[in-house]
């Protein structure tokens, strides 16, 4: 028992980004609200417990669990802080109120002794096979038990304790009768593929709050702030308060979200907006924590503060989309209430009623009803999963596609509609040059040259776009100059050319009718066009826009051919959307979403009834993946993976963009 406890009302301070969204935990008269950390709390078989033992006080109002945080939040009544926590204690965890301290890593099951375990077992069954003493195959099992089953013992004698039966207790039955009887090798076997179950389910677990853990890592910590004395200072995010100048630099991510003071800049919001193209910032302009600056210096106001920024609501959304699902989950414990108990009467009557009344053999109907207990287990039903699913799985990740269980490939025949983002899923996520078109000068080659040796000078996305689609030789650029918002400038040979947007045509003097008109057909189908020319003239045009992947069109057509509807669901500008909809084939498109739009349309298709899909690649589709009866996250193909290049490629479960890895396929 922690020495010196406090409780963390509902509005302290004390709340830390990490902790538990209290949106589902309705109010009480007089109440108080603690949050309590308990790293033992791994799975649904130590939420029952907890609830079994916690909801049997009075002084318990109201529970609220986060296995990925391993958080439980509770309402309870004042001054009965310590009865809760004696209540934990009991089962034998290690309770930890929530502070301002830094959530401790979590423990890790080290794999060497469920290794040692299955070669024992192993070694018990291979034994039995060739017939050698008992006493060798019972040694072996014996050790196998104690070497990676003494943990499943002691949660089954904590849970027959408090008067409960769960999986562990059932498995630990099992197991003891089974070498009450002499199966040797059967009990030392289930208990290792039980163990191996639940190691399974923790690193699944731990790499899921990795997960969550690596959204927070998108924001930096500190940020360079203005002090009173006017000087700038690195500050903790966590300290800035809302409307002080903060500064952020080429290729910084920012720290927090703003509005734009001073400079201009183009910035990267793909891994919250989902947006194709980098926006350009000015001064009055938003910008959103955890987005990259890309070549110019901007200072803005904080509008939020660290716990309040787009990013950390986008955090709050993924933790509240997944406790939405509670409601399936306490329909499941009360079913569990009532099965595992009439499973054990039933075993209970398999291994007595035939020998009693039938003149059955004790031993073999009493190996029966432990078979019995085996089987009904729902941990033994994953373990006996089907050839047909384990090799779908297989096939799966021969292929790059990662599948959490044979749940979900259940589920994916129920589906009637597929929710699809539209960068880095359907799209590159990476502009190209899609059009050009020559308006003056001497030959294509000649204007094309020149154009990509004023690109090359350039950071900005749609001119490394044009840079990259030019193979000839780099002609020398002197007097280069960028004009922020418009383009860039430069003599080359003696003469001066500018490349830019139609906004540099304006303050040139050369801005045309038809060619307005163009433009505006080029913007309307969601591209960005550029422009080369001179002083006096306009030399040829050109168009930016992110491409279609391969396989998207074909992958619609297929959806649509199975009955399935499609909905694209963007950040980006509406035009654009609709533009490449259109182009793949989707009937239904949205744009200008942010993630709390897409989380709100999954929910309202949901509503309807609809069994619905989320594919997504970003930050900005983690709650709607979430909300979803099934996610999608797509992996390689990333915004955030392209935003931030990695230094290996070895394949990892967790999403790409919070584990810091691209995929390998």
């Amino acid at each position: 028992m922690p020495a010196e406890r406090s409780c963390h009302a509902e509005h302290s301070c004390c709340a830390s980004a990490s902790a538990v969204p209290t949106a589902n935990l309705q109010p009480h008269e007089g109440s108080v609200l603690s949050r309590i950390r308990i790293v033992q709390m791994d799975c649904p078989t130590e939420e029952r417990l907890l609830r079994e033992v916690l909801e049997a006080r009075p002084e318990v109002l109201e529970l609220h669990f986060n296995l990925l945080q391993r958080v439980l939040t509770v309402r309870h009544q004042p001054h009965s802080l310590d009865a809760v926590l004696a209540g934990i204690d009991s089962l034998g965890f290690t309770p930890q109120l929530l502070g301002d301290e830094p959530a401790p890593a979590a423990p890790q099951r080290p794999w060497w002794p469920l290794a040692v375990a299955g070669a024992l077992a192993l070694g018990a069954e291979v034994s039995h096979w060739l017939a050698q003493p008992v006493w060798l195959s019972a040694l072996l099992a014996l050790a196998a038990i104690a070497v990676g089953g003494l943990d499943t013992y002691r949660k089954g004698w904590v849970a027959v304790r408090h008067r409960t039966l769960n999986i562990n207790a059932l498995m630990s039955i099992a197991v003891t009768g089974a070498a009450l009887i002499g199966q040797w090798p059967e009990a030392a076997m289930v208990m290792v593929l039980f163990s191996l179950a639940e190691q399974i389910e923790a690193r699944s677990l731990a790499r899921a709050r990795d997960a969550i853990g690596g959204l927070l890592a998108l924001a930096p910590e500190q940020a360079s702030v203005l002090q009173a004395d006017g000087s700038w200072a690195q500050q903790l995010v966590t300290e800035v308060p809302v409307g002080a100048q903060v500064r952020v630099g080429p290729g910084e991510r920012i720290a927090l979200d703003g509005e734009v003071l001073e400079g201009r800049s183009s910035v990267d919001q793909a891994p919250i907006t989902g947006e194709s193209m980098p926006v350009d910032k000015q001064p009055g302009a938003t910008l959103y924590a955890g987005t990259i600056n890309q070549y110019g210096s901007l200072v803005y106001r904080s509008t939020a503060t660290a716990g309040g920024t787009t990013l950390a609501r986008i955090i709050e959304a993924v933790e509240q989309a997944q406790a939405q699902r509670a409601p399936t989950q306490r329909l499941v414990d009360r079913f569990a209430a009532r099965y595992t108990p009439a499973v054990c009467l039933l075993a209970l009557l398999v291994a007595v009623v035939p020998p009693l009344l039938l003149d059955g053999l004790w031993l073999d109907w009493i190996y029966r009803a432990l078979v019995l207990l085996v089987v009904a287990c729902p941990c033994a039903l994953v373990i006996s999963t089907p050839v047909t699913i384990v090799s779908a799985l297989a096939a799966g990740a021969r292929r790059g596609i990662l599948i959490k269980g044979g749940a979900y490939l259940e589920l994916g025949g129920k589906l009637n509609l597929v929710a699809l983002d539209k960068t880095g899923t359907l799209t590159e996520g990476r502009p190209k040059q899609t059009d050009f078109e020559l308006l003056g000068g001497d030959s294509p080659e000649q204007v094309e040259q020149l154009a990509a040796s004023l690109a090359a000078r350039s950071e900005h996305p749609v001119s490394r776009a044009l840079a990259s689609a030019c193979s000839l030789p780099r002609l020398e650029v002197t007097e280069f100059t960028a004009q922020p918002g418009q383009g860039v400038s430069g003599l080359i040979d003696g003469q001066r050319y500018h490349l830019g947007n139609s906004r540099l045509l304006d303050q040139l003097g050369l801005r045309e009718d038809a060619l307005g008109w163009r433009v505006q057909l080029l913007q309307r189908e969601g591209k960005s066009v550029v422009l080369l020319c001179t002083d006096q003239q306009v030399l040829a045009l050109f168009a930016v826009a992110d491409t279609l992947k391969a396989g998207s069109r074909d992958a619609v057509r297929e959806l649509h051919a199975l009955g399935v509807e499609t909905l694209m669901l963007s950040g980006d500008n509406a035009p654009t959307v609709q533009a490449m909809a259109t182009q793949v084939g989707i009937e239904q498109a949205r744009g200008n979403l942010l993630p709390a739009d897409k989380l709100d349309a999954i929910r309202a298709e949901r509503e309807r009834g609809r069994c619905v899909a989320m594919v997504g690649d970003g930050i900005n589709d983690t709650p709607a993946l979430a909300a979803a009866d099934m996610g999608f996250a797509m992996a390689a193909a990333g915004t955030d993976c392209r935003a931030r290049p990695c230094a290996c490629c070895s394949r990892t479960s967790g999403w790409h963009w919070a584990a810091r890895r691209c995929f390998s396929a």
